[in-house]
């Protein structure tokens, strides 16, 4: 296990000079991405073993523990979010791997009730599964072999629309789930086993192509896993870019918390789905997972500001943090924002607890369903106030000029209906 300095040292770094406090929150910062990214590998290669005994075997009982594989996949990963926005490697490489929402007609069947081809996506419904010939930008495309490089370099955002996700968790999510046709009431997707069967067991027709698509997109996603986590890795991109200049890594730091915390998911992933109280708006829609995809986010956020994150083996990376820095320049605060991020937690952890009791996430979006706008509220306030927290914590460091993303569900929600 890799860690950073303790914060009990961190005071003789203080009083030795700001740029080596500096640069021990931000090597931690590294240590703590590499463990996370590390983590996703981990628990995507687990996906993927999962993925190949379905495929072989394509009962029931294989079929649920791929999801379940899924779904301890997510768990990593989400903490690794709060480092997208400050850090352009990251920003530019995550929508192979987590892209929403998807118009999932381009990858396989839907329900009648999805609708077909539109102006935006000609491709809404072209259903690659089914047809291994296709026509991108109006040129016929051969889809006989699915592999990972069809789908990372030809069909994913085909068109040049962002709505054509061919690959990632979300992917992946859809052929083993299938569509979530329940609304705003209980219920998650319930695709069959039977549609990866061979011969005549088969459902919904295809199934060597819908398993040859699986099993490509889960590799693609090792592959780019693999690729994030070696860019953090010692001598990698990402840690190199970050260590290079104090002031421009503490600024990549601060504008991931407070993006990702007030445009990213109080905005985009949370108020905005309550706003049009529609269930397509779910981070996890097809697995019904979306109260565990912000639990993780807001945990991710907490883990930078501490300079703590507990990997899934149980060890902790633990070193100099941003807590650390502003505490030694403000010690109320620190404490302040400390307290929010754990107000934030409790606001994402009732919202988790309700879910995995029975009361999801979808039936939460539902229109005038008091309980479940309280819940979600109750995290989106919990996101911003935070935020304002960070700005304060933004300011106290001598970080000007850093931009936090909006959402206009936040900043100008008139304009969510236009």
């Amino acid at each position: 296990m890799k860690t950073g300095l303790l914060s009990t040292s961190f005071a003789a770094l203080i009083t030795a000079g700001s740029a080596m406090a500096d640069t021990a929150v931000l090597t931690n910062y590294a240590d703590i991405a590499a463990a996370t990214f590390e983590d996703s590998v981990i628990t995507a290669n687990t996906l993927g073993t999962a993925v190949d005994a379905f495929v072989a075997t394509p009962t029931a009982a294989n079929l649920a523990a791929a999801k379940a594989a899924w779904l301890a996949a997510r768990v990593p990963y989400q903490q690794t979010e709060v480092y997208r926005f400050g850090n352009a490697i990251v920003d530019e490489w995550e929508g192979k791997v987590n892209a929403w929402p998807l118009d999932e007609g381009l990858i396989d069947y839907v329900d009648a009730s999805y609708g077909g081809v539109s102006d935006e996506n000609p491709l809404a419904v072209a259903n690659v599964v089914a047809n291994a010939t296709l026509t991108v930008n109006g040129v016929a495309v051969d889809a006989m072999h699915i592999t990972p490089e069809f789908l990372a370099e030809t069909l994913h955002e085909a068109d040049e629309v962002e709505a054509n996700v061919a690959t990632g968790y979300h992917a992946i999510e859809f052929l083993l789930w299938g569509q979530d046709l329940n609304g705003t009431e209980a219920g998650a997707g319930a695709r069959a086993a039977s549609d990866y069967a061979a011969g005549d067991a088969c459902t919904n027709g295809n199934c060597d192509r819908r398993a040859e698509y699986l099993k490509a997109a889960t590799d693609l996603l090792i592959s780019d896993l693999e690729w994030m986590a070696a860019q953090w890795a010692d001598g990698g991109t990402a840690r190199t870019e970050v260590l290079a200049d104090e002031t421009a890594g503490l600024s990549a730091v601060l504008t991931g918390m407070g993006s990702l915390s007030y445009g990213e998911l109080a905005g985009e992933r949370m108020r905005l789905g309550l706003m049009l109280n529609d269930p397509e708006e779910e981070h996890d829609c097809f697995a019904d997972n979306t109260h565990n995809s912000h639990f993780y986010d807001g945990k991710g956020i907490q883990n930078v500001y501490l300079g703590s994150y507990t990997r899934i083996d149980g060890t902790v990376v633990h070193g100099a943090s941003v807590s650390d820095l502003v505490a030694a320049k403000d010690e109320a605060l620190d404490a302040e924002m400390k307290g929010k991020l754990g107000d934030t937690m409790m606001a994402l952890g009732a919202i988790k607890t309700a879910a995995e009791a029975g009361f999801r996430y979808d039936m939460m979006l539902e229109s005038g369903n008091a309980g479940g706008e309280a819940l979600i509220m109750g995290g989106v306030n919990g996101l911003v106030d935070q935020t304002k927290s960070i700005e304060r914590v933004v300011t106290l460091l001598g970080l000007d000029g850093i931009a936090v993303e909006g959402s206009d569900s936040l900043d100008n929600p008139g304009a969510v209906f236009e």
